[in-house]
C-alpha cells in the first residue's frame, strides 16, 4: 500500500499544475525572519490534486491564521523564482511551512489528504503552525 502512494505523489509531482507567482527579493528576505510563511511550490502543468493542495492550505491558512501565516505560491519552472527556490533547497512540488531556519514539509499530508480528507489536512496544518507560533 505504501508503494503505491508512494508511486501515486512521484507521478502526480510529474503532472504537476499552473500559477503565475514570480518571488522578488524582498520575499526571499522574508523567510529570515520570524514570521510563519507558507510556501507551495508546483510545476507549470498541474493535476486536480496539486491544485486542491494548494487551495486547501491557503484556505485552511487563512481560515486558522488570517494574516499571521502568509500564503504564497511558486512556479518552480519560472527563473523569476530560482532564488526562493535555491534558498529553501525546492526540488519538486513541495508545501512548506517556514519559520525562521525550521521548515516543515507537508507535501505528504497534502497529496494524501487534500481532495479525500481536507478536515484531516486541516487539522495536520493546524498542529504543525500551531507550534510553530508559540
Amino acid at each position: 500500500m505504501k508503494n503505491i502512494i508512494l508511486l501515486s505523489f512521484v507521478l502526480l509531482s510529474l503532472i504537476a499544475a499552473t500559477g503565475n507567482a514570480q518571488t522578488t527579493k524582498k520575499e526571499i528576505k522574508s523567510i529570515e525572519s520570524v514570521k510563519v510563511e507558507a510556501w507551495y511550490f508546483h510545476l507549470s502543468t498541474r493535476c486536480v490534486t496539486c491544485k486542491a493542495v494548494e487551495a486547501e492550505a491557503k484556505k485552511n491558512l487563512e481560515t486558522l491564521y488570517g494574516e499571521k501565516v502568509s500564503f504564497k505560491a511558486v512556479n518552480l519552472e519560472d527563473d523569476a523564482n530560482k532564488a526562493i527556490v535555491e534558498k529553501l533547497k525546492i526540488s519538486g512540488q513541495t508545501l512548506l511551512i517556514v519559520k525562521g531556519n525550521k521548515q516543515i514539509n507537508l507535501t505528504n499530508e497534502g497529496f494524501l489528504y487534500a481532495r479525500n480528507n481536507p478536515e484531516k489536512f486541516k487539522s495536520i496544518i493546524k498542529e504543525k503552525v500551531d507550534g510553530l507560533l508559540k
